[in-house]
């Protein structure tokens, strides 16, 4: 990974937060921050130009150690099988990995995300504790772990550390295959406090309530006045109808409408995939100003459901994407699915635009962009002075992209054909990959196969 002798590009074509800009100077400082985009600048010799740039998109949720699962639970069991029945192998599987496999298989994930198009990252972390249910000398242990393989990657990341102290409503004692996850409010904060001095221009940190289902209304309360100022806050919401059925059957409530009726919801809370919601609901989330955070290839993988994006955008709601179990590391999927599950539950085309935006590529990223950024509680997300120099560069050699006027580009880029268009990413103003490969893509993966071959050796 490397900077430029000169930090800057000039992009022929490039996605400002106005939308689409002619003949663009990006230029940004040795910490990685963007200090000025200019657009109708003229080039001069000695800068790389590129013809296509868009920012780099967030990641805004992501259990990273589910990376080496994915694939691993598409057989039927005897019954059918639910998000419950993959939960409890999922678990099994979370009992066995060490913290050393953790590094491993993020640093992989990582560089996955990065060569597709993401250049940052929030993980929702609640692998922490010992195979036993102990704690690590140092508690952040397995965070500090994500933190590493973070910056091997060269991606930006946001740290969650998860309070998950029951198994389900009622406060029910966590079962055997649930003690690794095992935190408190108390022990969230102090793995907060212990990440605070690697916080910088890639990394914040936050904390995240896992889910109503395994922190009670009294915890979320507790870690949220705690937290500093502007954290973000991230938790499992409505993503099952079983756990919608549960939750009123506990509180009288739906999910979503308990959490808003005891906590205050706000811009710092990324509501992790809301898909049962009903129209109530919908505004309260709209009116809250948080961050409805979507993974629609896991939703599908897991057959959640399909969240009511075109009802909440109506209500100006706000949006981002997760890959969250990674059976996916391609925004373009989510997105794409994002949109194509509307289209089957609608029966119609195009639904995910607005009055002021038609085209449903730019509609997508730049509003997965925008909740993104504000769900990950950085400053990225955007082409512009004062925010991270995170941006994408794209194959306009390849054929689907060969002479496409710029106001197509996202549409093509999101909607035609399964190539990879991202030749080259730039992520906290360093070139992580060039040409489509990333500068450490032989190493890392070389550490992911030998943990896949140890944990493949415990399963057998």
């Amino acid at each position: 990974m490397g900077t430029p002798v000169n930090a800057r590009l000039f992009a022929r074509h490039a996605l400002l937060p106005h939308g689409w800009a002619a003949d663009v100077l990006i230029e940004w400082d040795a910490g990685g921050t963007l200090v000025a985009v200019t657009p109708g600048a003229i080039p001069v010799g000695g800068i790389e130009i590129a013809q296509l740039v868009v920012p780099g998109m967030v990641n805004l949720h992501s259990h990273a150690f589910q990376r080496a699962l994915a694939g691993l639970t598409e057989t039927a069991g005897d019954n059918p099988d639910s998000f419950w029945t993959w939960r409890e192998l999922m678990y099994r599987f979370a009992r066995q990995i060490t913290p050393e496999q953790i590094e491993a298989i993020a640093a992989q994930l990582f560089v996955e995300c990065l060569r597709h198009g993401y250049t940052a990252v929030c993980e929702f972390h609640y692998v922490q504790r010992a195979p036993g249910g102990a704690l690590y000398p140092r508690p952040a242990e397995t965070a500090e772990r994500v933190v590493a393989a973070s910056r091997a990657a060269g991606i930006g990341l946001t740290m969650l550390p998860v309070l998950y102290s029951y198994a389900g409503f009622g406060e029910l004692p966590l079962g055997a295959d649930q003690q690794r996850f095992r935190t408190y409010p108390e022990q969230v904060l102090q793995m907060v406090e212990a990440l605070e001095p690697m916080r910088g221009g890639q990394l914040e940190v936050g904390a995240a309530p896992h889910s109503l289902r395994a922190a009670s209304i009294t915890q979320i309360q507790q870690l949220a006045r705690a937290m500093p100022a502007g954290r973000p806050l991230h938790i499992h919401i409505a993503e099952q109808q079983g756990e919608v059925l549960q939750c009123q059957a506990a509180t009288g409530m739906r999910p979503l409408r308990y959490l808003s009726e005891h906590v205050a919801l706000d811009a710092r809370w990324c509501l992790v995939h809301a898909t049962h919601i009903d129209a109530d609901e919908v505004e309260r989330i709209a009116a809250s100003g948080a961050v409805a955070g979507l993974c629609p290839t896991t939703e599908a993988n897991l057959g959640d459901g399909l969240f009511p994006l075109a009802q909440f955008s109506a209500a100006g709601g706000r949006f981002g994407i997760g890959s969250d179990s990674h059976v996916s590391q391609s925004p373009v999927e989510e997105l794409r699915w994002l949109e194509y599950g509307q289209r089957l539950q609608h029966q119609r085309r195009n639904v995910a635009v607005s009055p002021a935006q038609r085209k449903v590529g730019e509609f997508l990223w730049q509003g997965a962009l925008q909740g993104g950024a504000q769900a990950s509680g950085r400053k990225v997300g955007a082409l512009a002075a004062g925010m991270r120099a995170d941006l994408l560069v794209l194959d306009s050699e390849h054929p689907n992209l060969a002479g496409a006027s710029s106001d197509d580009v996202l549409g093509i880029f999101v909607f035609a054909g399964n190539d990879n268009l991202v030749r080259d990413v730039l992520a906290g103003g360093r070139w992580v990959v060039q040409a489509g490969r990333h500068a450490d893509q032989d190493a890392i993966a070389g550490r992911y196969k030998q943990a896949i071959a140890q944990l493949r050796e415990v399963r057998s």
